[in-house]
């Protein structure tokens, strides 16, 4: 049974910086895809970074490029989603995800991904 648990969120001043972290358990991850996507009120769950498990490609939302990085540590099992430079629009529910059988094409697709955590809140104020 795969999990995903979520750490990390909280309040924060725009313009600082803050660090997420997904604990993943259940199974080896070896060629998942492991990825972070985050869901504001009222709008839709939209794909914010992922990472191969086993071959450490990146993939990143346009407009998110530069200022989130995403990274794993295999002896820790945990995928890390660092946000530098948060503005208020930032705000919304991080949520760590994983998916089986990745394919590039639609690796920036929430359905994509068979496996979700709770999510963590992130609130930017300005």
């Amino acid at each position: 049974q795969v999990q995903l648990v979520e750490s990390g969120g909280g309040v924060v001043q725009a313009g600082a910086s803050l660090r997420l972290s997904c604990a993943a358990s259940g199974r080896t991850f070896d060629n998942y895809l492991m990825g972070w996507f985050r869901q504001a009120p009222g709008k839709e769950r939209a794909f914010v970074a992922a990472i191969g498990w086993s071959s450490g490609t990146t993939y990143y939302a346009d407009a998110l490029k530069g200022r989130f990085t995403i990274s794993r540590e295999h002896a820790k099992n945990t995928i890390d989603l660092q946000m530098d430079s948060l503005k208020p629009e930032d705000t919304a529910v991080y949520y760590c995800a994983a998916d089986p059988n990745p394919l590039e094409v639609i690796a920036r697709v929430a359905r994509a991904y068979d496996y979700w955590g709770q999510g963590t809140q992130v609130t930017v104020s300005s």
